[in-house]
C-alpha cells in the first residue's frame, strides 16, 4: 500500500466532511445526543475495521467518539484511510436520524 503525498492528502481531506489532518492521522469527532448510541457507532465502526484489517483508534468520551485514521505499515496516510473515513460518515449517518 502506497503512502500518500502531502498533495493528495490535502485533496482528500478537502473531500470528506470534518476530518481533519493530525499529524500522520486524519481525525474526526463524533458527537451522539445518547451515550448507548455513540457505543453501537463504534460496534458498526468495528465490524467494519474486523472485514478490513484497518482499525482506527478509538476514543469513547461519554457522547463524543474520536477516530484517528493512519495506516502503520505504509508509515503514514493511504487511500484506504480515506475511504473508510468516508464510510465511517456513512455509518453515523443513520444515527442523526
Amino acid at each position: 500500500m502506497r503512502r500518500l503525498d502531502g498533495m493528495e492528502i490535502d485533496e482528500y481531506v478537502s473531500r470528506l466532511s470534518s476530518w481533519k489532518l493530525d499529524g500522520k492521522f486524519i481525525l474526526k469527532r463524533y458527537r451522539f445526543r445518547e451515550f448507548l448510541k455513540g457505543v453501537a457507532f463504534v460496534n458498526d465502526i468495528a465490524e467494519l475495521s474486523e472485514e478490513r484489517q484497518h482499525h482506527p483508534f478509538i476514543s469513547i468520551d461519554y457522547k463524543l467518539v474520536t477516530l484517528r485514521l493512519t495506516t502503520w505499515s505504509a508509515g503514514g496516510l493511504t487511500d484506504l484511510d480515506f475511504e473508510l473515513a468516508k464510510k465511517y460518515d456513512e455509518i453515523f449517518e443513520k444515527y442523526t436520524i
